[in-house]
């Protein structure tokens, strides 16, 4: 009987396109076989992650801003994450975006089925999403999902109502808090002051809310909230509702990430890795459930403008002797990525460039 019933549920959900439904089953009591992906997401706890002070960054103080700089590009070097503290987002702002975002997964699915995915094209989108394994077989994950484009363009659902001034709000103030991350950056690597800015004409920078709800699982070690993956962009910034669940890979090992309240993780995309020219790596992380509680957490990914061409920065190029990624428009590797869920090779493995 309990496999029929788990049948009958994932007819539904998977008809519904939400995760949310299911787990609140009273039914419920092992995952239906869609969702089967064994995982170990036992790992270990790092002493902490770098920490940067953003306060520190802007400081007047000659030397405490050279301190945080070197701090800044040991992070990204190193672990390819790390926590930023006072930044100067409200902790109002960040409470607001993960109590509206919640709101959203609230809604009716029929309010929710408005905004299925009909191409990588669209500007909002919503669902569970899946991913095609090794053996070419589909896997659902544990987790509902609400995207929207930002900006340049500013695209959000329409309930509930509160969510589109929050998010809009939460997205400008990140967006000044990358831009001078990325100019620190941009100093670690020895280029020209304002060059990251032309290059990547962050003037009318990509960026993407998404929000992300993995509900309690009966099987955590059966199923996967997000696998292994890389992010696109230049840096993601993520707030949850203080439940673990986000690990890193750092040298070969998996970690639990902890960042405390009114921190935000960030860490280093894919794009930065290409402009970069290999010095930053874009570090493959994952999302993990467990049987008790529901996580949220909320993303922002900064990247270039749509119509910019990211490559290896000129000046780095020079140095190394060669590029180590072919160019590509930014909007075209965001939308070749997320129309290419497959577990393995990512979209960044796929524009290396090989040795001879």
């Amino acid at each position: 009987m309990a496999a029929t019933a788990n049948s009958q549920i994932i007819s539904s959900t998977t008809e519904n396109s939400f995760v949310k439904a299911l787990a609140e089953s009273s039914t419920l009591k092992s995952i239906p076989t869609e969702f089967t992906f064994p995982n170990d997401y036992t790992c270990s706890n790092p002493n902490s992650l770098p920490t940067v002070d953003f306060s520190l960054l802007i400081s007047p103080d000659p030397d405490q801003r050279s301190k945080t700089l070197h701090e800044l590009a040991g992070a990204c070097e190193q672990w390819g994450f790390f926590v930023l503290v006072n930044h100067g987002i409200p902790e109002s702002v960040l409470k607001g975006a993960i109590s509206a975002s919640l709101e959203y997964f609230d809604l009716p699915a029929e309010e929710k089925r408005r905004y299925e995915a009909k191409s990588p094209s669209d500007p909002i989108k919503s669902g569970s999403g899946s991913v095609i394994n090794t053996n070419n077989h589909r896997i659902h994950l544990w987790r509902d999902y609400v995207k929207s484009y930002v900006h340049p363009q500013f695209h959000c659902p329409h309930q509930p109502t509160n969510l589109r001034d929050t998010v809009y709000e939460f997205s400008e103030k990140s967006r000044k808090v990358a831009r001078t991350l990325l100019q620190g950056i941009g100093e670690n690597l020895g280029l020209e002051k304002g060059y990251i800015d032309e290059a990547l004409k962050l003037d009318t920078c990509f960026q993407l809310y998404a929000a992300n709800y993995y509900p309690p699982c009966p099987q955590p070690d059966q199923a996967i909230g997000i696998p292994p993956h890389t992010d696109h962009g230049l840096l993601t910034f993520l707030i949850h509702n203080g439940v673990a669940g986000l690990q890193i890979q750092h040298n070969g090992e998996w970690f639990d990430t902890n960042s405390p309240p009114n921190s935000i993780l960030v860490n280093t995309g894919d794009h930065l890795e290409i402009f970069s020219n290999g010095r930053y790596k874009s570090v493959k992380h994952r999302a993990v459930v467990n049987t008790e509680a529901t996580r949220i957490s909320v993303v922002l990914s900064n990247g270039a403008a749509p119509d910019a061409v990211v490559g290896p920065a000129r000046e780095l190029v020079e140095r190394d002797g060669r590029a180590l990624y072919h160019s590509m428009k930014f909007i075209d590797y965001v939308e070749t990525m997320t129309s290419n869920l497959r577990m393995g090779k990512t979209s960044l493995d796929c524009i290396k460039i090989q040795d001879e």
